[in-house]
Parts: structure tokens; C-alpha cells; sequence
């Protein structure tokens, strides 16, 4: 018979003791990452197909995209996109077996959000 008195047992591990790790944290940005770049992917595209729309739909999206806003999403993602690829990398490394002991976790965390960093400013001088 199924356990009728659930309420009045504690939540494991419970949200006000639980502190978060760098690795889970890193994991779930890498997602957010991902969902936060189909959203860009959505304004590049609609960049191009205004310019095929005409010059006063383009003349809006062009705007919009070179705005501070737009310069500030273009910024992010190209983060993003950083971001995205080093946690990749990470998870490939992971995948083969190597880097699973906590220390190396750890430190393969602080080296995706540096290099991430490092790899933005990088790109943003350079282009």
C-alpha cells in the first residue's frame, strides 16, 4: 500500500544545506548556453531574411541587431558559443574515461569558464 503520510518527511538533501558544486552548476549553464543560442541563432536568421524582405524590413532588423541590445546579445552569445564548446570538450574528455576524480572535475570547471573567457575576448580584439 502506497505511503499515505509523505509530508512529514524531509526533503534529502534538503535546498537550505545542499551547496551547490562547480561541476553541477557548470553542467546546467552548458545548457542554458545551448537553449540561449537558438534564441540568437532566431535573430541572425531573422537579419538574413530581412535583407531578402527589402530595404525598410532591413533597415529594422539592421537596427535592432546594431543596437546596444543587439550588440550586447551578439556579445553573449559569441560567449555562448565559447562557453558551449569548451564544456563540450570537457564532456568529451569525461567520456573517454579520464578526469572523473574531484580535484581534475574541479579544476576542468574553473579552465571551461576561463577559457571561455579568455576565448570571447580573444575573438572580439582580434575580429
Amino acid at each position: 500500500m502506497a505511503d499515505v503520510n509523505r509530508g512529514d518527511r524531509p526533503l534529502s538533501p534538503h535546498l537550505s544545506i545542499y551547496r551547490p558544486q562547480l561541476t553541477s552548476m557548470t553542467s546546467i549553464l552548458t545548457r542554458i548556453t545551448g537553449n540561449a543560442l537558438l534564441v540568437a541563432a532566431i535573430l541572425i536568421v531573422w537579419w538574413f531574411l530581412a535583407a531578402s524582405y527589402g530595404p525598410e524590413y532591413f533597415a529594422t532588423a539592421d537596427a535592432v541587431l546594431t543596437s546596444w541590445f543587439g550588440d550586447l546579445v551578439l556579445f553573449l552569445s559569441l560567449w555562448a558559443v565559447w562557453y558551449h564548446f569548451c564544456a563540450g570538450i570537457r564532456h568529451l574528455i569525461w567520456d573517454s574515461g579520464h578526469g572523473w576524480e574531484l580535484e581534475t572535475a574541479e579544476k576542468m570547471g574553473y579552465a571551461v569558464i576561463a577559457g571561455s573567457l579568455i576565448l570571447t575576448i580573444f575573438t572580439v580584439i582580434v575580429i
